[in-house]
């Protein structure tokens, strides 16, 4: 019983942590699971190949829930592994839940709606898929809020707007973006957030949201990233140098990396100038786009 899977990493444009209210947009960077299950296995054992001794927790559990809904008992193996760096603000842990789950259908032969090349007659949803890994990503303390806005974007593709009190999608559309990201040194971790802090940026984040139900997206994520860098301890030097060439840039989720955006239609931005700004900076860049198409089922 065999699975494979890919999901992808995110930006922010809202942080849910103030509100509960977040957003997110796909990118072209993907997490990959391969799940082996047998029926004579007792237990799941996880790996993540880019560090062998990462926390497995989130996968495992992801495994767990998915052979409760939709096997029989079943236990094996899940080993991810990722373009998208751990613990850099880049929905690394979305990305591999959703990867997980989705490879976990596949093992199961669970067609799931969307994944599929061929899904004329799905068992069940990308959606419900995703509130699986989301539901794994509270249990394992991954996730202060569950992060179903990150999970959402990582697994429909485009840009998401949620209620994460309620693991609601609120709205959903394809956004077309050059994307550029910085992703200096160190490492921070969600769960470890002072929400507090965060908290105290509530009406900004409620403005935040604002602007992007009503799909000003760029302008939503800015704003963003100038009220949670403050929240989270973070500087604002990076977005402050890109603004003037840039359609929007935020510190994504609760950082360290930070994300440009740019309508390549729009002769006024200029993502190289920041990436000449940006590349004197520690760490590393990477140039990439947004992606509509969301998780998959890689067949072979």
């Amino acid at each position: 019983m065999h699975g494979r899977a890919a999901a992808l990493g995110a930006g922010t444009i809202l942080n849910a942590l103030a509100t509960e209210t977040g957003s997110a947009f796909g990118i072209d960077v993907e997490t990959r699971a391969t799940v082996e299950l047998a029926s004579d296995a007792d237990d799941v054992d996880g790996e993540i190949a880019e560090d062998a001794e990462a926390d497995t927790a989130l996968i495992e559990r992801c495994v767990e829930l998915a052979v409760e809904r939709w096997g029989d008992g079943e236990g094996g193996t899940v080993r991810t592994d990722s373009d998208v760096p751990l613990a850099a603000g880049l929905k690394s842990s979305s990305a591999a839940a959703n990867a997980t789950v989705l490879a976990t259908c596949d093992a199961l032969g669970a067609t799931v709606a969307g994944a599929h090349a061929e899904d004329t007659n799905p068992d069940l949803t990308r959606l419900e898929a995703c509130r699986l890994g989301v539901r794994a990503a509270r249990e394992t303390g991954v996730a202060v809020t569950g992060a179903f806005d990150d999970a959402t974007a990582s697994m429909l593709g485009g840009v998401t707007v949620t209620d994460n009190t309620g693991d609601e999608l609120l709205d959903r559309r394809s956004i077309e973006w050059d994307v550029l990201v910085w992703t200096p040194p160190e490492r921070a971790y969600s769960a470890d957030a002072d929400l507090d802090r965060c908290r105290n940026v509530a009406s900004m984040a409620e403005l935040v949201a604002d602007l992007a139900l009503e799909g000003r997206y760029a302008e939503a994520m800015s704003v963003n990233g100038l009220a949670f860098s403050a929240a989270l301890g973070f500087s604002p030097d990076p977005a402050v140098e890109a603004m003037p060439h840039v359609s929007g840039v935020s510190l994504s989720g609760t950082g360290p990396s930070v994300v440009a955006v740019a309508d390549p239609a729009d002769p006024e931005t200029d993502l190289d100038r920041v990436w000449d700004i940006w590349d004197d900076r520690d760490g590393s860049l990477r140039s990439t786009t947004t992606r509509n198409d969301g998780a998959r089922i890689i067949a072979e």
